[in-house]
């Protein structure tokens, strides 16, 4: 029941959707701008790279080489207005997460004062996004798939705990952040292992109902469900790490806990419903008057 009250009370789907759309505009124009970069280096092709990680087919692989290729007899550069407008991108990612943790351990918001750890973060997701990116190129194709997987859970939690010290300006604790930084890793990789089930449909459906745009609603919606396995992750380690504080001080929950708590929820669930129903009767159409 804290878990759920947690999640509310940072507005958890609001923040997953903010999460979504920040990462969205961020890592599409990070990604082509790279394949720029680097094609006089070496061969990546992230368009290719997502095609070959979900195993896409038809519509929605030509889709994605599409969103991620630029125009033909063209090529990607770079100037000082597209590095202004990746830099605030990147920024408002990064300043997305910085939100997560502060709202979700009720911290006291530093906004643009932590711009330069919020640049740090950025170049490790980079590095992160690389070296997991790497170990799925060679490892996704083989019998040894699955140990990718595995392989990203260590990782994956150990950028995630980092993160959270980073963008809290080391307000939090390493020890705190480890059941946040250990459910998100599992829950990650498992969500992972299910997208290269429903991917390649949700591509494909989405690229012949709208075409090459059909790539970027179904890039949002894979970005929606990680960034909510990252927010919920983050409303359940923060309360494993209260309970652990309670049990280590020797607290016990009174008989009546759960029931208060689960009240809290119901009314809280109400509220809500009551708001929503209200602002819709406000924008609803009024029929002609009757004369």
């Amino acid at each position: 029941m804290r878990v759920i009250n947690r999640f509310q009370k940072i507005v958890g789907f609001d923040r997953s959707m903010a999460l979504a759309s920040t990462a969205l505009t961020a890592l599409i124009p990070l990604a082509i701008l790279s394949s720029a970069v680097l094609s006089s280096v070496t061969a990546y092709d992230p368009g290719e790279r997502i095609i070959s990680r979900y195993g896409l087919t038809g519509a929605g692989a030509d889709a994605v080489t599409a969103l991620f290729s630029p125009a033909e007899e063209t090529s990607a550069s770079v100037g000082v207005f597209g590095i202004l407008f990746l830099t605030i991108s990147v920024l408002s990612l990064a300043r997305a997460a910085q939100r997560l943790f502060e709202q979700t351990w009720q911290l006291k918001p530093l906004s643009v004062r932590n711009t330069r750890n919020g640049l740090w973060w950025i170049v490790a997701l980079a590095v992160y996004s690389t070296v997991t990116g790497w170990v799925h190129a060679i490892l996704g194709g083989s019998p040894l798939a699955p140990l990718a997987l595995v392989l990203d859970v260590p990782l994956t939690c150990a950028f995630l705990v980092w993160s959270g010290r980073l963008l809290s300006a080391k307000r939090i604790d390493w020890a705190d952040l480890f059941p946040f930084g250990v459910t998100a890793a599992v829950l990650t990789a498992l969500y992972s292992l299910g997208a290269t089930v429903y991917l390649p449909r949700l591509f494909n459906t989405y690229a012949a109902r709208y075409g090459a745009v059909g790539a970027v609603f179904a890039t949002i919606s894979a970005l929606f469900g990680a960034m909510l396995v990252i927010v919920a992750s983050a409303a359940l380690g923060r309360e494993v790490r209260d309970e652990l504080a309670r049990i280590r001080q020797g607290h016990r929950p009174s008989d009546n806990e759960v029931r208060r708590q689960w009240d809290t929820v119901v009314e809280q669930a109400r509220l809500r419903w009551r708001t929503a129903r209200e602002r819709a009767s406000h924008h609803r159409p009024k029929g002609p008057k009757k004369t």
